[in-house]
């Protein structure tokens, strides 16, 4: 379709105002935000937020070379809609000793890794000394390695085990080797959705000033947000608000990954899985309303390979990376990879009409694939 007939589609499809505010780089609205995740007219969307995508990020995109590791899976909050977390002593639990998780680092140590991704569930026994000694033997085996490690949930956690503040628990983490955190654990931020949900997991308000506190000490982090079981689209779009206020006071946040939930193996089975319009809407959105993120991700693990592709046309511009041993969505039914090769990566981006670009945890360049540096 012709840019001026896009323009009319646009106007047509009752996104005329936005539009205008697009071009003028004005913030949207709580009302713009319902709008477009009401609109029908996906194609319209995908316009808008790739006019942003592209101001900001040209055609590139980001990929990392990295590894996963899920130290345990024992969990005292039990969310309704994790497939993940297991009581302590029953079955299918498990806690990796700081010996078997630096092992599983250095079995790759002839892989070119930048990041290795680290995240659990809330231990009720691991000791504050776990975490820093994981940190501290991660950073011995692999001096170069940058660790993206517990999400605010764990901070949160983390600092209550060693009977410290967050933020004095969070100098320590990052001077045993903590380079950032990621954005897992947000969920909804709706008081509603967590009551319902997730009542033992940290409120929505106590993310957010983990993540501040975090940026205040020059911690980078991303954010998240769950989306397709219970929540209505005004709680996502005053989710996607409460992250944009954040942003505006810190700066910290790199990158938003909207997550689509995957309803196998939880208490909410009965939901059906989201729909490849339904991904590709979140991502869109995201892009519009989070005007200060400088990234949004489309997480292929939860989203498939294709469905983060095509993303990549509407609104984000990372696809995370190679990943490798990613357990949290396969759990609750993920049917992805457990990795993808730099080769398959650098092929969808390129094949998407993007230009893969290779990059570190903060976001710096390493490679740029057509050899352009």
């Amino acid at each position: 379709m012709s840019k001026p007939l896009m323009e009319q589609a646009i106007y047509k499809a009752g996104l005329g105002d936005i539009f205008e505010k697009v071009l003028d780089g004005q913030r949207l609205s709580r009302e713009d935000g319902i709008t477009l995740y009401n609109t029908k007219d996906i194609c319209s969307l995908g316009f808008l937020a790739n006019m942003v995508r592209e101001r900001k990020n040209g055609d590139y995109a980001f990929y990392i070379y990295n590894q996963h590791i899920n130290y345990s899976n024992v969990c005292t909050n039990l969310c309704k809609f994790c497939a993940f977390g297991k009581e302590d002593g029953k079955p299918g639990a498990y806690c990796m000793t700081v010996e078997e998780i630096v092992e599983k680092v250095k079995e790759r140590l002839d892989e070119p890794i930048k990041e290795v991704h680290i995240v659990g569930g809330i231990h009720p026994e691991l000791p504050y000394s776990y975490y820093i000694d994981m940190l501290k033997e991660i950073k011995k085996a692999r001096p170069d390695i940058h660790i993206q490690a517990f999400t605010c949930v764990e901070i949160a956690h983390i600092a209550k085990m060693g009977g410290k503040s967050v933020e004095d628990a969070l100098m320590e983490l990052k001077d045993a080797g903590l380079g950032s955190i990621p954005g897992g654990g947000a969920e909804v931020f709706s008081q509603r959705i967590r009551q319902k949900l997730c009542p033992e997991k940290l409120p929505g308000d106590a993310w957010i000033e983990v993540a501040k506190t975090a940026h205040r000490l020059g911690i980078r982090s991303n954010a998240t947000m769950l989306y397709g079981h219970i929540e209505t689209v005004e709680e996502r779009v005053e989710h996607l608000m409460a992250l944009r206020q954040a942003q505006d006071e810190t700066g910290g946040f790199m990158c938003f990954i909207p997550l689509a939930f995957h309803p196998k193996n939880t208490e909410l089975e009965d939901v059906a899985p989201t729909s490849g319009i339904e991904d590709i809407k979140n991502i869109a959105v995201a892009r519009l309303m989070l005007d200060n993120f400088p990234h949004i991700k489309a997480y292929w693990v939860m989203l498939g390979p294709k469905i983060a592709q095509l993303a990549l046309g509407f609104g984000a511009d990372d696809m995370d990376g190679t990943v490798l041993e990613e357990k949290i969505t396969h759990m609750a039914g993920g049917e992805t990879s457990q990795a993808l090769s730099n080769r398959e990566i650098e092929y969808l981006i390129s094949s998407a009409g993007r230009i893969p670009v290779e990059r570190d945890t903060l976001y710096n360049v390493i490679r740029i694939a057509d050899g352009k540096n």
